[in-house]
C-alpha cells in the first residue's frame, strides 16, 4: 500500500500492529533500491550481498526510528529513508574493505624509496620525475623523523590510504575525539618541520604540477 509522508510517520511513530507492518513494507521498499543504488561497489550477484543488504535494513530502521522527527517533508519519505540506507551501506563497505589490511601494512611504506607509482605525474621527463621523487623522499623522512608512530600510522592510514576514521580509531584503541587531536597535532609538527625546512604547500604542490 502506497503511504504518503504523513501516513509513514504516523505509522511508524504507533506502537502495535500498524507499527510491524510499516517496518515490514519499508524493509521491502530499502531492499528493492539497494541492488541498483550500491551496484557501482557491489554487484548485487556477489555472495557477500545479500548479507549486507539485510545488515543494512536493519540498521537502517533502527536509525529511522530513531531519527524519524528530524524528516523535514522536503522529499518523499522513502527516498529520504533510501539516502541513510545508502549512507550506511557505503559505511559498511568501507570498513570490510579494510578489515584485513594492518596498519603495520601501512606504515611499511614511510621507510620505502620512492618508486614511480607514488608519483602525481609521469609524464613530466627525466627531471621532473627526479625532482617529484626527491620531493617525495624528503617528505617521507620528515614524517619518519618528526612524528610518533602512532601520529605515523593515523596519518598515513587517513591521509594517504583513505582509511575511514572510525576504522583507524578502532585499530589504534581511541575515540574519535582523540583521533582527531593526534591528528591535529601530527599535521602542526609536519607543518613546524616544512617551515623550518624553507618548504611552504605551494612549493611541495608546484613540484607535482603539470609541465
Amino acid at each position: 500500500m502506497e503511504r504518503s509522508n504523513e501516513e509513514w510517520i504516523a505509522d511508524l511513530s504507533s506502537l502495535g500492529p500498524d507499527q510491524e507492518q510499516a517496518l515490514t513494507d519499508l524493509s521491502d521498499v530499502i531492499r528493492r533500491g539497494l541492488p541498483y543504488s550500491l551496484s557501482k561497489y557491489l554487484s548485487p550477484q556477489d555472495a557477500h550481498f545479500d548479507a549486507l543488504a539485510e545488515e543494512v535494513v536493519q540498521d537502517t530502521l533502527l536509525r529511522v526510528l530513531d531519527k524519524i522527527q528530524s524528516f523535514e517533508g522536503r522529499s518523499k519519505f522513502t527516498t529520504w529513508v533510501h539516502k541513510i540506507a545508502v549512507r550506511i551501506a557505503l559505511t559498511e563497505l568501507r570498513r570490510k574493505r579494510w578489515h584485513d589490511v594492518s596498519l603495520d601494512e601501512i606504515t611499511e611504506s614511510v621507510d620505502a624509496p620512492a618508486s614511480p607509482g607514488m608519483m602525481a605525474d609521469t609524464s613530466v621527463g627525466p627531471e621532473g620525475a627526479t625532482e617529484q621523487a626527491d620531493m617525495i623522499e624528503r617528505i617521507q623522512h620528515i614524517i619518519a623523523e618528526e612524528l610518533t608512530e602512532r601520529q605515523r600510522t593515523a596519518l598515513l592510514a587517513i591521509g594517504v590510504q583513505g582509511m575511514p576514521m572510525p576504522v583507524v580509531a578502532d585499530r589504534l584503541n581511541m575515540n574519535r575525539n582523540a583521533l582527531y587531536k593526534l591528528l591535529h597535532d601530527a599535521r602542526l609538527k609536519l607543518k613546524n618541520r616544512l617551515t623550518e625546512e624553507g618548504l611552504s604547500p605551494e612549493d611541495i604542490l608546484t613540484v607535482f604540477e603539470d609541465t
